[in-house]
């Protein structure tokens, strides 16, 4: 597999005008869409108990109260706490999805971490072949774009740690920031630059 490092002096003049903060608002998009949004808890009117009125609404010399699950009280329910019906998810536009992906690349080139490869392919299937490519890459750790990811590539690269492999369609500006390095099949790499 011969492998060549892109430069930005390789990619189209569109990767390299894009505005960084078109990055930050996809990244931020993606990870609120990540969020489990499971934090709950009781409000007073969902706390067991408290029908009867505590004491007298007068006489007694304390402050009146109606119920001993209101949230000043320990048992009561919480005031303003999380809930489930939150939504966090943020949009952003196609246009943009596609400018974040332009600027991480760019990023990347601009460091010497962006690699083009004709094929991505382990026909043995073993997981050892596909860490001697990885290894042989030199980098931290590598995501690696395959436009079609077949079974025997996939079982090779499924259990390094080092290294995680998507399809083309399965690429996006999240992925390309967080990975070290990318390495990217030929095909791919010339759709990604022509469409620019």
């Amino acid at each position: 597999m011969k492998t060549t490092v892109i430069k930005t002096t390789d990619l189209p003049k569109a990767f390299l005008e894009v505005h960084p903060h078109n990055l930050y608002l996809y990244c931020k998009a993606y990870a609120a869409g990540l969020r489990a949004n499971t934090a709950q808890t009781k409000n007073r009117s969902a706390v067991s108990g408290g029908g009867k009125k505590p004491w007298a609404q007068k006489g007694g010399g304390r402050a009146r109260a109606g119920s001993l699950r209101s949230p000043i009280f320990v048992g009561g329910g919480v005031a303003f706490g999380p809930s489930t019906n939150k939504n966090y998810s943020q949009k952003v536009n196609k246009k943009q999805k596609k400018l974040a992906l332009y600027h991480a690349l760019a990023e990347l080139a601009a460091n010497e971490r962006l690699f083009v490869v004709d094929n991505v392919s382990i026909e043995s299937g073993k997981t050892k072949d596909a860490l001697a490519f990885v290894n042989g890459l030199e980098q931290r750790d590598v995501l690696v774009v395959k436009e079609m990811i077949d079974d025997k590539t996939f079982l090779a690269f499924r259990n390094l740690q080092n290294a995680y492999l998507v399809e083309a369609n399965e690429l996006n500006a999240y992925l390309a920031a967080a990975y070290h390095s990318v390495v990217i099949e030929k095909a791919v790499f010339d759709k990604l630059t022509k469409e620019a």
